[in-house]
């Protein structure tokens, strides 16, 4: 990882470092980095700050085994300051919390329902709906997405709130299905869908 020189002197040897989750994109928390704990950091791929109460480096985790593994280090225009998007362990404030500024830290509920449906496709499960419509094949797997948007389509024409999110929320979960038998995600449908807004 090749970082532009950062300007330690305009900061008397200390950058702020914003810590990122690489997933959900929350800010974790703030800390401070020398020149040895940004190197330390960018060698070992887990954050190290350099702590001013204990007046040394310190890996976030070396206690509670809760390291901040480095996915992306980014530097600020004035180069003075960085952003590190990480992957957590576990919670990254010592009171527990998923952030220093008490914020719950979990990735969007779709990604969720999205890595579950590909869990069953990898590791099928007795008894699960969603294993038992990979099984099937794609065939019927395509089929069950046209008839959820038959469904939802028969159920826009009333006024039925409850029926028409069911069958709506019905047609998503078999779309991703769908995406998940064909080697798809969600992430490549919105690469997609951005590419055509530009």
């Amino acid at each position: 990882m090749n970082l532009p020189p950062l300007d330690f002197d305009k900061t008397a040897g200390l950058i702020p470092a914003i810590i990122q989750d690489a997933v959900t994109n929350k800010v974790l928390m703030l800390g401070y980095m020398n020149a040895e704990a940004l190197q330390k950091t960018v060698a070992e791929k887990i954050v190290t700050f350099f702590s001013r109460s204990k007046n040394r480096s310190w890996t976030k985790g070396e206690t509670s085994n809760n390291f901040l593994h480095v996915v992306d280090i980014k530097v600020d225009c004035d180069k003075d300051t960085i952003l590190i998007k990480a992957r957590p362990d576990g919670p990254t404030c010592h009171t527990g919390a998923d952030t220093c500024f008490n914020e719950v830290n979990q990735e969007n509920f779709l990604w969720q329902l999205e890595k579950i449906i590909q869990n069953r496709k990898s590791n099928p499960k007795e008894g699960s709906y969603t294993t038992s419509l990979f099984q099937k094949g794609i065939n019927k797997v395509a089929q069950k997405v046209g008839e959820e948007a038959v469904e939802l389509v028969i159920e826009a024409k009333d006024d039925n709130e409850e029926l028409f999110l069911g069958e709506a929320a019905d047609l998503l979960y078999h779309y991703l299905i769908l995406l998940a038998a064909k080697n798809y995600n969600l992430q490549n449908v919105i690469e997609v869908l951005e590419k055509r807004h530009h």
